[in-house]
């Protein structure tokens, strides 16, 4: 069930503009030029960067062997996750999270799901949405050729 630091570079690193980056002083994960996570390696906890302090400390409260807070997170919507006790598809499903709340909206509508590729090839069997685009045309010829 737990996962190591290098499968958390690797699903971190997967995702559409994901990057490494010193931040204050740490090495970190970015989307753009937000902050994405990080692997704190005192305690091999990851950063995960939640809704609310609400939402965090009912994550504290559920589960408190996965999830946990230092001192210095205490004032901010974010948690500290045990990477002993996630494995890699909890890790992707956290990390989509926060990746669809901090990408930028071109690349929101780019990417129907940064787990299974993004763009219209995702299926709705592999949990992306079937899609149309509306404002695209059948060209001339072919409109001609149906008539």
């Amino acid at each position: 069930m737990a996962i190591t630091a290098a499968q958390f570079k690797k699903v971190a690193l997967s995702f559409p503009e994901a990057h490494e980056k010193s931040h204050y002083g740490s090495p970190s994960i970015m989307i753009a030029k937000k902050f994405f996570t990080r692997l704190r390696r005192e305690d091999n906890g990851i950063v995960w960067v939640v809704g609310s302090i609400d939402e965090r400390d009912a994550l504290l409260e559920m589960d408190p062997k996965t999830y946990f807070i230092t001192d210095h997170y205490r004032n901010y919507p974010a948690v500290l996750v045990r990477i002993s006790q996630i494995d890699t598809a909890m890790l992707r499903k956290m990390l989509e999270r926060r990746w669809r709340a901090i990408a930028p909206k071109k690349l929101l509508r780019a990417f129907s799901s940064p787990v299974h590729g993004g763009g219209a090839e995702c299926s709705e069997a592999e949990g992306g949405a079937a899609r149309t685009n509306p404002r695209k045309r059948t060209p001339h010829k072919l409109r001609k050729a149906k008539a």
